[in-house]
């Protein structure tokens, strides 16, 4: 079968990514839906083809802790002949809640994945987005620290210390390491929203917060008791986590996929961008994201980061 569109979503085998890909296939029956993850233990996409008696679904492995990986991933994705991607969901997250990592690049690791991974693949892949292709990033609230979701409050200082921290930051905990990468997040989706419209550029891009949501994939490098916590205890009670944390951001997969795609595909978005949502619901982001120095240093940072000799991110100048 020949495809209109493609759809591609990074960290689409398990949890909010396997029902956002879920969705968006049965939405778009016509359209190649591409999973990207390290592995598909699940078999997510077989499952997905199956229950939606499809074809439209399959999985290209992605590592995005290696840039050496992704620029292998993006040179085996231009040979494919896959057809323009409409819609790009850079939604693959981790984090590590003991001791600080590096990858075999010398990058902090959840810095590394959280953005450094999304940014370069967003790049290398300029080439095959549709020219009115939408792009979403997941981030989450906890990049807020209004949101009190206590979880240690982000705190950008520059790209570059927050690539290679100093001896002092090293010591700052990974919970905090996380907020800190989904405040890059959204500080990188204004950065590339801005320059996308000066240039004229239909591309949008928006980030997206899915709220706490118990049971999923995220904390996989827990401990042992507090993996059984989230995946076995947390999860039946949502409404009295809903009540205790006096918020209503706190959801099942299935649910959040849901306002995932819908931010994604709806209607309502066209031509929307440099905005945040909460599941579907617009709302400001943190103070600090606003700041447009914190946006060009990590923008400026990245562009030189991730660009060749004589590159451009995205065919724009920093």
């Amino acid at each position: 079968m020949s495809y209109k569109q493609t759809i591609l979503i990074t960290g689409g085998t398990i949890s909010l990514g396997y029902h956002v890909a879920l969705n968006l296939a049965r939405q778009y029956p016509d359209y190649q839906v591409i999973l990207s993850s390290r592995t598909d233990k699940e078999h997510a996409a077989d499952k997905i083809n199956q229950a939606l008696g499809q074809k439209n679904v399959s999985f290209l492995p992605l590592d995005l802790s290696s840039t050496s990986n992704i620029r292998h991933y993006a040179k085996n994705y231009s040979s494919l002949g896959y057809p323009p991607i409409a819609i790009l969901l850079l939604n693959a997250g981790l984090q590590f809640p003991d001791e600080m990592r590096k990858n075999d690049e010398g990058y902090e690791l959840t810095f590394a994945i959280n953005h450094l991974g999304h940014a370069l693949l967003f790049h290398l892949l300029t080439p095959h987005l549709f020219p009115k292709c939408r792009v979403v990033v997941t981030s989450s609230g906890t990049h807020d620290p209004a949101q009190k979701t206590g979880v240690p409050d982000a705190k950008y200082t520059t790209a570059s210390e927050l690539a290679h921290p100093t001896p002092e930051t090293a010591q700052n905990e990974g919970r905090q390491r996380y907020s800190t990468s989904k405040l890059c997040n959204v500080l990188f989706t204004y950065a590339v929203s801005r320059r996308l419209k000066a240039q004229g550029s239909q591309i949008t891009i928006n980030a997206f917060d899915p709220g706490l949501m118990p049971g999923t994939g995220l904390a996989r490098e827990y401990s042992p008791v507090l993996k059984f916590l989230w995946f076995r205890v947390l999860p039946r009670f949502l409404p009295v986590l809903r009540f205790l944390l006096k918020t209503e951001n706190i959801h099942t997969a299935v649910e959040s996929g849901a306002s995932l795609a819908w931010v994604a595909s709806g209607k309502e978005m066209e031509g929307k961008t440099g905005c945040f949502f909460e599941g579907r619901r617009e709302r400001e982001s943190s103070e600090v994201s606003y700041e447009v120095g914190k946006q060009d240093d990590l923008w400026e940072w990245t562009v030189r980061t991730t660009c060749s000799e004589g590159e451009e991110y995205l065919n724009l100048k920093v």
